[in-house]
């Protein structure tokens, strides 16, 4: 996982590797959560991502939360045909922007 802060947008960009699941729980909690400070907004890239599991849905869930729920500004880019697809069955897409 590559982690990016563009400080003159605030923005919060991770680019995740190949598996978005428990194994990384840890990575993604310290990038995002980590120091307790919410940026204005977040980039989660999947253009890497060849599978997720629901630890995956449950991360992105508590950034939700912490970013703001309803305010926060995630957006979710370069998902593929099939990740996108699981994000609309968990009803994402009505959750977080999906690029």
């Amino acid at each position: 996982m590559m982690v990016h802060h563009d400080a003159e947008l605030d923005c919060l960009t991770l680019q995740l590797g190949e598996r978005f699941d428990f194994s990384i729980h840890r990575d993604f909690h310290d990038a995002c959560l980590g120091d307790g400070k919410r940026a204005r907004s977040y980039v989660i890239d999947l253009g890497e991502v060849t599978g997720m599991d629901s630890s995956a849905l449950g991360m992105l869930l508590l950034l939700r939360e912490h970013a703001g729920a309803d305010r926060a500004d995630i957006r979710i880019v370069n998902a593929s045909g099939e990740l996108r697809s699981t994000l609309r069955v968990a009803g994402f897409d009505k959750l977080f922007v999906l690029h």
